[in-house]
């Protein structure tokens, strides 16, 4: 590894990558240098070693009958609810969320994985009820606390948010990695290397977003980020359904299922920190909007503050937050939520 690579590394947070960035770094550095910075890799950390809850030594929370606290106790963070008479009190294990909107957090109660009843959001500084949780209604202390988190459910929370964390249908949180890294989109590195050392060309292929058409790249995103048929499919909610961005682009008049300029990574790059420059979005707009394309009318308003007019933010309920809409459209005055 050449003396370039390893100054890159050392300048990476330790726990903020697995040990395939490592070695993709050799040969892919302007990728591998800012992932461990981006939500990406951010997705899952251990309780015991993240920063926000390092920062917040004591956050608490009361619903009710039912106290939560959140205290930090050496490199643990405890977890504690309680009614006043019974008591349950656990080590954090996993937060999930870079902590940039919130985290949720998991837990072991009994020999189980739960998650937590209560997460941490940045609008608050503070506990209030995980999404979903405000109307459900306990009958005992276990289930105030959090939700048991099933097999499936482990496997479908935990392969979102780290790599190689499940074999099958089976979880396998010993092996992962936190956060989404190299391997989770790209496969399996040493066959790669391998295959590059050989001259196996089959051997040496992984998987790459670019290679796949726009309709492929938001069914791929769309893994964690639900499809277009899986919320389809489950109509009824409402202003939630905003948080499934390849559903919501999907729905967009301008959306073209071979145009690469409408695709998820025409606008976001996963191996980067989130954009927040306005400009940029304009760019990609003006590809087809400025002539890039005969059926995309120019704007007759403004030729820049795209996404902001064409892709409104929309407050979802207990989320103490506004997700961008990716249902790209005329915005109208009072005109309904276009589900």
């Amino acid at each position: 590894m050449t003396a370039v690579v390893f100054a890159l590394l050392a300048s990476l947070p330790a726990a903020a990558f697995g040990p395939a960035l490592r070695e993709c770094a050799n040969c892919h550095p302007a990728q591998a240098k800012p992932h461990p910075a981006s939500a990406m890799a951010q997705a899952l950390e251990p309780a015991s070693s993240g920063a926000l809850l390092q920062s917040h030594r004591s956050l608490a929370f009361k619903s009710g009958a039912f106290s939560y606290r959140i205290e930090r106790h050496g490199n643990e963070s405890i977890y504690t609810v309680t009614d006043g008479g019974q008591t349950i009190s656990t080590p954090l294990l996993w937060s999930f969320g870079a902590g940039s909107l919130g985290q949720t957090y998991v837990y072991s109660w009994g020999g189980q994985l739960y998650q937590s009843r209560v997460s941490f959001y940045r609008a608050l500084d503070g506990l209030d009820f995980t999404m979903g949780a405000r109307n459900s209604n306990p009958k005992d202390l276990t289930e105030a606390a959090g939700l048991r988190m099933s097999k499936d459910d482990q496997v479908q929370c935990f392969s979102c948010h780290a790599t190689h964390a499940a074999q099958g249908r089976n979880p396998d949180l010993l092996h992962m990695t936190p956060g989404v890294q190299c391997e989770r989109c790209h496969g399996e590195t040493g066959n790669h290397l391998a295959g590059l050392q050989s001259g196996n060309a089959a051997q040496a292929h992984l998987n790459s977003l670019h290679s796949l058409s726009t309709e492929g790249q938001s069914n791929f995103c769309g893994g964690c980020h639900r499809t277009w048929d899986q919320i389809a499919s489950s109509p009824g909610l409402g202003v939630l359904n905003v948080r499934f961005q390849p559903y919501r682009l999907t729905n967009s008049k301008c959306y073209d299922v071979d145009d690469r300029r409408i695709a998820c990574t025409a606008c976001h790059d996963p191996h980067q920190p989130l954009s927040h420059d306005a400009a940029a979005y304009d760019r990609q707009c003006q590809a087809c909007h400025a002539g890039g394309k005969p059926s995309a009318h120019a704007c007759k308003v403004a030729a820049t503050g795209c996404s902001g007019c064409h892709m409104p933010k929309v407050e979802v309920p207990d989320a103490h937050h506004s997700f961008t809409d990716h249902q790209i459209r005329i915005v109208r005055a009072n005109a309904p939520y276009p589900e």
